[in-house]
């Protein structure tokens, strides 16, 4: 976006994505993906991947706090597919984006 009275581009205000906000990010694009295609077993499982490494990283930061949400995941992912679990990991997901975010801005 052009600053027009400043003469230069303003960036819009959003935090740089580390290791733990790429796999959250993802981990929501991946479950949205599941809507369509509740029972796409290659997806579920990278999903669970996701969530080992979510909960890694969660440990080394000591995100206590999203440890909680990854286990709720983790439970909704080992049910059977159905369009009502898809919105437990759709929410999930979209719970520790918004956490990731809040910390990286400081509000956490």
């Amino acid at each position: 976006m052009q600053d027009a009275a400043l003469g230069h581009v303003r960036r819009p205000a959003f935090p740089l994505i580390d290791r733990l906000g790429q796999l959250c990010i993802s981990g929501k694009d991946s479950a949205a993906y599941l809507w369509q295609v509740p029972d796409d077993e290659a997806m579920r499982t990278e999903i669970g991947r996701k969530l080992v490494e979510i909960r890694q990283e969660c440990d080394r930061q000591n995100r206590r706090e999203m440890n909680r949400i990854v286990g709720e995941l983790e439970t909704a992912l080992a049910a059977s597919p159905s369009p009502q679990q898809v919105e437990i990991l759709q929410d999930g997901f979209d719970r520790l984006v918004k956490l990731w975010q809040a910390a990286k801005s400081g509000l956490l």
